[in-house]
């Protein structure tokens, strides 16, 4: 088959030259995109009077029609034809004749490649940002469904202080919210038109890059040509807030993980959400959240891959820069797909709410509000925290829990413990105490609640 560049050339391309350089095998996924871009171009190039207003108008006929035949299935492509854009403009010139070729006027494959990664990203973008949405009202429904329940709070894996479980879900509703602002930040990024730039250095040709920008909802033209055919910061920039957000994932895979274990038998995970052993009859394994855990280091790599390329390009276009789709589209895949799975996940979870309450006092886990109950006191907080270390001793000396301690006991540390301490010893009292703002108390977990109640409202508004 004919090269687009076969004039300068004298010799056939080797058959594995062909086979080595393809990216029609992955990038034909963007052939919505790229069909959408040269339906913009032909309009613009016939509105300009760069080609007849009849050919624009062919042109956007038969380029509607490949859409319809790769829509429904029926559009074979070719390996030798390289890429989606060789193979749509290829099928365009057998179904309109010779006209089909002016569509390349004015624009390179350079610049068309990241026209069509601008449109595909703006999108997935948008989807992404719309099922993080999903996810954190998912997670809000929970806390109102858990509100009161306590559960004991971790530093070191090692249990700390009593906090509501609906506090502790909200730690992943807020790292969510970040996460969907990241993906918002990066559309004004994103939503960039880089058609005109042609291979590096723009044309001669009177082109109305405006005028295809308004067509494709693109809100800003780049400004240099060159720039735009070799800038792939918004693939990394998308990639880089995927990453983040696996590692948030992956801390919610982890706590999930533990949490169903028997060792802490906080959760049950639906028989629908976990596998079994091949040899084991009794395993019931949380392997669905151990693979987001585990894909979460196919994002990091995705992400090496694609700064590793990109980190000692020349100017403008390189070949390389073809391998940019290969770590994107996974990342893409992989994201939607976590997404999705753990929405459908987490309403399977059942929570041991006693089991919490029950060790959320263990532990000496109210050790710190006797150290704040002495500052109350009037005892600097230095020594209010040896005086409860020498407590907290006498405990595991004595094989005692904190809240089985009498009066005479408290008094051999500090003359100035009351009746108030007893009411201070336990969970309950506790978070109830946790009033300062972003707290653990009760009043604070509402709070939190009705705020990003308010922000979801005000995403659906804007979408």
């Amino acid at each position: 088959m004919k090269k687009p560049w076969a004039g300068r050339f004298q010799e056939r391309t080797a058959k594995i030259v062909e086979t080595y350089t393809e990216s029609i095998s992955f990038d034909q996924r963007l052939w919505k995109y790229d069909i959408q871009g040269s339906i913009a171009h032909a309009k613009m190039l016939a509105k300009q009077g760069i080609i007849d207003p009849t050919e624009g108008k062919k042109i956007v006929r038969g380029l509607r029609k490949i859409y319809r035949s790769i829509e429904k299935g029926e559009f074979v492509f070719s390996k030798e034809l390289e890429d989606i854009h060789m193979n749509i403009e290829a099928a365009l010139i057998r179904e309109i004749g010779e006209t089909g070729a002016k569509l390349h006027t004015a624009r390179s494959r350079n610049d068309q490649i990241a026209l069509d990664l601008r449109m595909l990203l703006r999108e997935e973008t948008k989807n992404i940002i719309t099922k993080l949405r999903d996810l954190i009202s998912l997670i809000i429904d929970l806390c109102n469904r858990h509100i009161d329940v306590i559960m004991p709070g971790y530093t070191h894996t090692q249990r700390a202080q009593p906090v509501l479980l609906s506090h502790h879900l909200l730690c992943y509703a807020n790292m969510f919210l970040r996460d969907s602002e990241r993906f918002k930040d990066s559309l004004k990024r994103i939503n960039v038109l880089p058609l005109g730039a042609c291979a590096l250095a723009g044309t001669s040709l009177p082109i109305d890059r405006k005028y295809v920008a308004k067509i494709l909802g693109f809100s800003s033209l780049s400004i240099n040509s060159m720039d735009s055919v070799s800038d792939r910061d918004f693939v990394v920039e998308f990639i880089s807030n995927a990453a983040i957000f696996m590692m948030h994932i992956s801390r919610l895979a982890e706590e999930l993980i533990l949490w169903s274990s028997t060792e802490f038998g906080f959760i049950e995970i639906s028989d629908s959400f976990t596998t079994g052993s091949s040899i084991m009859p009794q395993k019931k394994n949380p392997d669905v959240a151990e693979l987001m855990r585990g894909k979460t280091g196919r994002i990091y790599g995705n992400l090496v891959n694609i700064l590793t390329m990109m980190k000692a390009l020349p100017m403008t276009y390189n070949r390389d820069m073809q391998e940019d789709k290969i770590p994107l589209f996974d990342t893409l895949d992989t994201v939607k797909m976590t997404l999705e799975t753990l929405i459908q996940m987490l309403p399977e979870i059942t929570f041991n709410s006693a089991k919490m309450t029950s060790v959320s006092g263990q532990g000496f886990a109210t050790a710190t509000d006797i150290a704040e109950y002495l500052v109350g006191k009037g005892i600097a907080f230095r020594r209010a925290h040896e005086i409860t270390g020498r407590i907290v001793h006498y405990c595991i000396k004595n094989k005692k829990d904190l809240c089985e301690l009498s009066m005479e006991e408290f008094h051999q540390f500090a003359e100035v413990f009351d009746e108030e301490i007893f009411r201070r010893l336990s969970p309950e009292s506790s978070v109830l105490g946790r009033l300062s703002e972003g707290g653990a108390s009760p009043q604070q977990v509402r709070s939190q609640i009705e705020h990003f109640t308010r922000k979801l409202l005000r995403k659906k508004r804007a979408v």
